[in-house]
């Protein structure tokens, strides 16, 4: 079901993004679009944002090298992907801030206590958030963590990884356990 609708999801997505829309159609988004204006009005006002627009490519692959550079267990490649400071809000309510280096200390202790961490993505998608000027990174996947002690584990995450100056500046992170 849940690859279903994410394929749903995503052609949709698709066949908005393509479609040859008629001129009359044309005119009337390129009118809204230049005035600001929206035919829609929504029933809540977002705190931070409703304006996106697709982000930069080299944005996902700067958070890609943030999961890759964990995976292998390589701190050196971590740190140059994270900004001089950086804000982290985890899965289970807690909150991290503090330097790069700080940062790396506590990845470094948590990563010594597993043998192994894989990453199976479905999805990301890089966002600008246009009357913000901000990036981020959406990221949909599965991590599955073997502890030094046999143990296994499989988490679904989503993420939200804040880009500011070319780094990671601020990680939201959102999970469910695996069903079994």
């Amino acid at each position: 079901m849940k690859r279903l609708l994410f394929v749903l999801t995503v052609s949709v997505a698709y066949a908005a993004c393509t479609g040859s829309p008629t001129a009359s159609k044309e005119n009337n988004t390129s009118t809204a679009a230049s005035s600001g204006a929206s035919s829609v009005s929504f029933p809540y006002t977002a705190e931070f944002t409703s304006k996106f627009s697709i982000g930069k490519d080299s944005n996902s692959l700067l958070v890609l090298n943030l999961y890759k550079a964990l995976e292998a267990n390589d701190m050196n490649a971590l740190a140059n992907v994270l900004a001089d400071s950086v804000n982290l809000n985890f899965a289970d309510g807690s909150t991290f801030s503090g330097s790069r280096d700080s940062v790396i200390a506590m990845t470094k202790k948590y990563r010594d206590s597993l043998s192994s961490i894989k990453f199976d993505f479905d999805a990301w998608i890089p966002v600008h958030a246009d009357d913000k000027n901000g990036d981020a990174v959406l990221t949909w996947y599965k991590e599955t963590d073997t502890y030094k002690n046999g143990k296994v584990d499989s988490i679904y995450f989503h993420d939200i990884n804040g880009i500011k100056d070319g780094k990671i500046d601020f990680l939201e992170s959102m999970s469910r356990k695996l069903k079994k």
